[in-house]
């Protein structure tokens, strides 16, 4: 404050108190659920008169109905209210390589409508093109307005760089690197458009709605045609100075061996990604005797049915992201690490692998467990970032 300032008394602003009045009824809603006007009045501290005045403004704007009444054993029967979910909607999309997710989601949070599409596009733009279809269509099959839906996160491998509006070190979908591809889906949608890498987003996804709630420091592996890490702290996504924290595919790999000459020479894995994702598994199986064509899935499938070759392949896999879950926790002190990703799916043929080699590697041993969420980890996680914005907006626009 300068000298000038001093003693000068601020103008009262009415609209402003009402506003944050307003505000804090409604969150009070959303957060602790359906309410009369005496009992936010004795739990806010504001006054009746002034609880029904912003309960009314509420409801003029579509954010709060009556949502039933109350019958006290003495007085009169009390109208409850609640927020309205269909206020607003946001849009979360997972864009992988061989699949496509998109879910719309109203201000509770609930799932309206959702559809997977295989991803058959041939370029990055045909890939952007898919999700602009996927959703725009998504939205006219459920006949909401789409005037309410207020923005979309999208889910991608790789780091978004939001000053060169590109996404790096996606390896997993050629030509995804190119600037303007995320712009093209912003104007195809027609809506405000944010990016954030799906292992994030994962994390994000179990914290809120799966094994990782209530965690204080919470990371989450995902393991697919990839490898990435999400790490959420006391409820916030940490994403480093660039948003590369995470990124422990690019780890060097310790059991590197120096290569033989031949036509192996660039068998053994360079980095953590090399080593564990689902290609290492199909290699794993084909060093130890397995033919024909190979996913990691079918790889993981044999050992449930006593194949010894894939059982060695997966204790191999087993072993290495014991040694991811080490050099983890000797960084973050993670009190859980949850296992996620296609090869996450099969938690249960790892686990115990895993725990045991940890117990060989390191004194820190968080708790490891599987996913809870599925396939459906990073969409529920763009969801769950959506609709933070998109309750502001709904805020705002009242």
């Amino acid at each position: 404050m300068s000298s000038s300032d001093a003693g000068v008394e601020r103008p009262w602003r009415p609209q402003r108190q009402r506003s944050a009045n307003e505000r804090l009824l409604w969150e009070r809603l959303r957060s602790d659920g359906a309410a009369s006007r005496a009992q936010l009045a004795r739990e806010t501290g504001l006054s009746k008169p002034t609880v029904s005045s912003a309960l009314a403004a509420l409801e003029q704007a579509g954010l709060v109905r009556e949502a039933g009444t109350h019958a006290p054993g003495r007085g009169r029967t009390a109208v409850l209210y609640a927020p309205d979910p269909t206020a607003g909607y946001a849009l979360g999309v997972d864009i992988g390589r061989s699949r496509l997710r998109v879910a719309l989601a109203d201000l509770d949070g609930t799932i309206v409508a959702r559809c997977d599409v295989r991803n058959q596009a041939r370029t990055a733009n045909g890939v952007a093109d898919l999700a602009v279809s996927a959703a725009r269509g998504l939205v006219a099959d459920c006949a909401v307005d789409p005037r309410k839906v207020t923005g979309a996160v999208v889910g991608t491998p790789g780091v978004y760089d939001g000053d060169a509006r590109r996404v790096r070190y996606a390896r997993q979908l050629p030509g995804w690197g190119r600037p303007g591809l995320f712009d093209r889906i912003r104007d195809g949608l027609g809506l405000p458009v944010a990016v954030q890498n799906d292992a994030n987003l994962a994390a994000l996804g179990e914290y809120a709605y799966g094994v990782g709630a209530g965690s204080r420091l919470f990371v989450h592996v995902m393991i697919g045609t990839g490898l990435g890490m999400g790490i959420v702290n006391e409820g916030r996504l940490f994403t480093g100075a660039h948003g590369g924290a995470g990124e422990i595919g690019f780890l060097p790999w310790a059991g590197r061996r120096a290569p033989e000459p031949g036509p192996d020479r660039d068998s053994e894995p360079d980095g953590m990604e090399d080593a564990v994702s689902a290609q290492a598994v199909v290699r794993a199986a084909r060093a130890h005797g397995m033919a024909g064509p190979l996913t990691a899935k079918d790889v993981f499938d044999a050992a449930r049915a006593g194949n010894a070759a894939a059982a060695r392949a997966v204790e191999q896999e087993g072993e290495r992201l014991a040694h991811t879950v080490a050099a983890v926790s000797a960084v973050l002190d993670p009190d859980l690490v949850v296992l996620g990703g296609g090869i996450g799916h099969s938690a249960d043929l790892l686990l115990r692998t895993v725990r045991r080699t940890l117990r060989t590697l390191t004194p820190l041993r968080p708790k490891v467990a599987a996913g809870g969420l599925g396939e459906d980890a990073v969409l529920l996680g763009a969801v769950a970032t959506a609709l933070g914005s998109a309750r502001d907006l709904a805020f705002e626009g009242r």
